[in-house]
């Protein structure tokens, strides 16, 4: 059985409800002939010729579909996914995970050999795949990428960075997402993952852009809940006058999740704060929206 079988059930599922009878039958030829007798050559051609026989449209899953495939995999966000990528993946899921070096031997050669929408596919399947710390170095080439969409794929909608990358790599994914104006809701795994050194340098650089005279996204506070220091209190009071009340409930969240008692008092004298907190008229994932909207 695959990893994350339940998972790969599902993308057959939206894969039978979307594709025409043709690529339905071209894709069930190839699961077949690779369940009952593996065959890389087998799986290279199929996984690349997949584009050409189901299409390249989008898979565009319904909400309810969208959380059962987070329930299953909590992370896994298949908004962005194409026809081609799910049938890709759900090829992935034929290669017998034993013996592992086979296994890793195999897509290796795919992530060796692929162009950039494979390499997309490739990413975004890495939370589905057997031995998963077999590739974190695949996901760190992945953040170093150039190519928006493969950066978008490893680092977006995907439970694998946070699960998998160490620290200095997990950093630059965060940063990079933030010098490249991506929506960081959709990095999984932000609060977990957040650590003092991110947070220092997430500070740095609001200095430098503040000292600039450019806007500072505020999802770039999210990382210093954890991590407040005496050194921080006149940032975050700065965030407070701003006359932005996305600004303002950035600097809320943080105080509210800091362990620095200086923090909370702080966030205690804000007018109407506390209790917009206690309510939970925002969150960080409300941030991002709003900011978002307003920088598109």
């Amino acid at each position: 059985m695959p990893p994350h079988a339940p998972v790969v059930t599902l993308l057959e599922t939206l894969l039978a409800a979307r594709l025409s009878p043709a690529a339905l039958t071209w894709l069930h030829q190839q699961l077949a002939g690779l369940r009952q007798a593996f065959a890389r050559p087998q799986l290279y051609l199929a996984f690349a010729a997949a584009p050409r026989f189901v299409g390249k449209d989008a898979l565009r899953p319904t909400p309810a579909q969208m959380a059962e495939a987070h329930r299953l995999r909590p992370g896994l966000h298949l908004q962005p996914w194409s026809l081609a990528q799910t049938a890709r993946t759900v090829l992935l899921a034929t290669v017998p995970p034993h013996p592992a070096t086979d296994y890793v031997a195999t897509l290796e050669q795919l992530f060796d050999t692929a162009e950039m929408n494979e390499l997309v596919a490739l990413y975004a399947a890495l939370p589905l795949l057997a031995h998963p710390a077999a590739f974190a170095h695949r996901a760190a080439e992945g953040v170093r990428s150039n190519m928006a969409p493969v950066f978008g794929a490893v680092a977006l909608g995907n439970p694998y960075p946070a699960e998998q990358l160490d620290e200095t790599a997990w950093n630059q994914l965060f940063l990079k997402a933030v010098f490249t104006g991506r929506d960081l809701s959709l990095i999984w795994g932000v609060d977990q993952r957040a650590n003092a050194n991110l947070a220092q340098i997430c500070v740095d650089y609001a200095h430098e852009r503040w000292a600039a005279r450019r806007p500072v996204t505020p999802e770039l506070w999210r990382p210093l809940g954890g991590f407040v220091t005496q050194a921080h209190l006149a940032d975050l009071a700065r965030l407070f006058a701003q006359p932005d009340e996305v600004q303002q409930a950035a600097a809320a969240l943080v105080c509210a999740t800091s362990p620095f008692e200086p923090a909370r008092q702080l966030l205690a004298q804000q007018p109407g704060w506390p209790q917009k907190i206690a309510a939970q008229t925002w969150d960080w994932a409300k941030v991002s929206a709003v900011w978002h909207a307003a920088n598109p």
